[in-house]
């Protein structure tokens, strides 16, 4: 199939900038970006349209970029807990999804959908995680997200501890005679 031309209406990460006319497979195309107005097809009179449009567009991007960067300031930092079932070694029965994560940022005061929660890999194990929640295209802020068994196992790895290694720490040390099969024996006369 060939390709499709459309106009940019606001940047799309790794494919342009706003008032880019790019090209792109049909099927993203009408899939992704014209559904949820990220552009407009490459036509003559849309092209007309978009020149007339382009400074009240850039405008708004403008408003909405200093909006989001305000956000970002005010809620930098932002640590989600969610609790987990997990197996011994740490493993979860299940993984985090992106909408777990949106649904803990909006108990921790920030409201986002799963689609702004940026997932580079499935979270499957316990611990913490660095993702990415994309508050507008050119604006995005990292947040922590603490996968743990219990509220207190999520408080104890926020403070950097290692959850797993106590249970062999506290374990009391053999004495070194006990292995040496000679040892503690009296000799015979």
């Amino acid at each position: 199939m060939a390709a499709l031309e459309v106009i940019l209406l606001q940047r799309v990460e790794k494919l342009g900038q706003m008032g880019d006319v790019v090209k792109v497979k049909p099927g993203f195309a009408r899939n992704f970006l014209l559904p949820q107005k990220k552009a407009l097809r490459a036509t003559k009179d849309n092209r007309a349209q978009f020149e007339q449009q382009r400074a009240q567009l850039e405008a708004q991007n403008l408003r909405r970029r200093e909006e989001a960067e305000r956000v970002a300031e005010r809620v930098g930092g932002l640590s989600v807990t969610i609790i987990r079932q997990a197996g011994e070694g740490g493993g979860l029965y299940g993984s985090v999804s992106a909408r777990d994560i949106a649904d803990g940022c909006t108990e921790g005061g920030l409201t986002v959908n799963r689609s702004q929660v940026v997932l580079e890999h499935p979270i499957k194990t316990l611990g913490l995680s660095k993702v990415r929640v994309v508050l507008h295209p050119e604006v995005w802020i990292p947040v922590t997200v603490n996968v743990a068994r219990s509220p207190e196992e999520a408080e104890r790895q926020a403070r950097g501890e290692r959850i797993g290694v106590e249970a062999e720490d506290e374990q009391p040390a053999m004495p070194e005679d006990m292995f040496d099969p000679g040892a503690g024996e009296q000799p015979q006369p």
